[in-house]
């Protein structure tokens, strides 16, 4: 564990599946934490686990999906439902400083590990609730839906296309950080005043928070923001794809006047900059779709590394379009990669979550591969609630828990 870590010897139970909460969990495991990842014996752990691509092993436990947010977790395989698994979450309680949920609004209450309950075991307790909605909305919170009811669907896609889904479930990852964000508040503040606190962020709210220039686009020009394909709405040329002349893309990102410019004169156009249709931003925004197809004859005449290298030597913003092989194969993201691996000789990398640095280099240099369901449940009840083997084999036997064999 890294020495000058802000978060060494912190406690966090991860009561939440899928991807905002465990992606706050993971957050904090990399900066230092020890977290407890509760898995549900009844579905045999998290959802995720089950979440596969055609061509992975469809008998292993640990999927693509579930691992992007489950490094540096213990798994701890228990039925709350049941008395004495409550009894072991009440008992962890105690010992943790933050508690994650991702409950629909009231289920927790039903399950008694709502934050009133919770409190009473510990006040100093950080209750940090990942909703879909908010607290008065009872509806499960599912990306998709999400995504489409904060207005990000009905902006993505062609201009003559359907409205489409982003590829990453954006309005979880969003969420999580406005949690992660909270979170760090509530700590701050306990330092202060020694007191716990619930705290709650939707994936709706979350979203709507996210729509940046698209939200003030309607609420302060009174303009429904409309599909453009990869077109900034308010900056020509920024975000528009072009072809290259060897089959590949390449996007720019002019966001001034002088940019483009420069860009029109390494094309060797820059009749383009005298012209009243082009001069202006606001112009180009008028006419872009006749600026676009200059611009891509131009860019057609180039391979993608001659035209990236072009625009790099003349400091005009472009960069290619890239495949996730050729994301990894960028110099840039080999710090954010991580790797481990398991008792049975296997391997497994990942991404990190944390993706700022610190002189103070406060982040987990190694981190424990995302856990087999089961993996930690005898050594968390050993080693922490001091439970003895016959114990653990008595509550193995009624499905209370679920303890893996290694």
């Amino acid at each position: 564990m890294t020495k000058d870590s802000p978060l060494k010897g912190l406690k966090v139970l991860e009561l939440a599946s899928v991807l905002a909460g465990p992606s706050v969990g993971m957050f904090f495991a990399e900066l230092g934490a020890s977290v407890i990842k509760v898995e549900n014996v009844t579905t045999e752990g998290d959802v995720t686990r089950k979440w596969k691509l055609s061509a992975e092993d469809s008998e292993a436990d640990i999927s693509g999906y579930f691992s992007c947010v489950n490094w540096g977790k213990q798994s701890l395989a228990l039925n709350v439902k049941e008395k004495e698994g409550l009894d072991i979450v009440y008992r962890l309680v105690e010992l943790c400083d933050i508690v994650l949920v991702s409950y629909k609004p009231g289920d927790a209450e039903k399950l008694l590990v709502d934050y009133p309950t919770l409190k009473k075991f510990n006040e100093r307790i950080i209750y940090s609730h990942i909703t879909g909605y908010g607290l008065q909305n009872s509806r499960a919170g599912f990306d998709a839906i999400i995504q489409a009811e904060s207005g990000f669907t009905y902006m993505n896609g062609e201009p003559d296309g359907p409205p489409v889904k982003m590829p990453v479930a954006l309005m979880d990852v969003l969420a999580a950080h406005q949690l992660k964000e909270a979170i760090l508040i509530a700590l701050f503040n306990r330092e202060r005043t020694g007191n716990g606190q619930y705290i709650e962020a939707s994936l709706f709210k979350s979203g709507l928070a996210s729509l940046a220039n698209q939200a003030t686009n309607w609420l302060v020009g009174k303009a429904i923001p409309q599909r453009l394909g990869s077109d900034h709405p308010n900056i020509v040329p920024y975000g528009t794809i072009y072809k290259t002349s060897d089959g590949k893309e390449i996007v720019l990102a002019a966001g001034t006047d002088k940019q483009f410019m420069t860009l029109a004169s390494v094309l060797g156009r820059t009749d383009l900059v005298t012209n009243p249709k082009y001069q202006r931003n606001q112009d180009r925004v008028k006419n872009k779709e006749e600026l676009n197809d200059i611009l891509q004859e131009l860019i057609s005449q180039y391979t993608r590394e001659e035209i990236l290298s072009l625009l790099s030597d003349n400091r005009v913003p472009a960069g290619g379009v890239f495949n996730m092989q050729e994301v990894f194969e960028l110099p840039e993201s080999a710090e954010m990669i991580v790797e481990g691996s398991y008792n049975d000789g296997s391997s497994i990398k990942g991404v990190r979550s944390v993706a700022f640095t610190s002189s103070d280099d406060i982040t987990e240099k190694e981190l424990l591969p995302p856990p087999h369901y089961g993996e930690h449940t005898e050594t968390i009840l050993k080693n922490l609630l001091k439970f003895d083997s016959e114990q653990i084999s008595d509550l193995n036997k009624k499905g209370v828990i679920y303890a893996r064999n290694k």
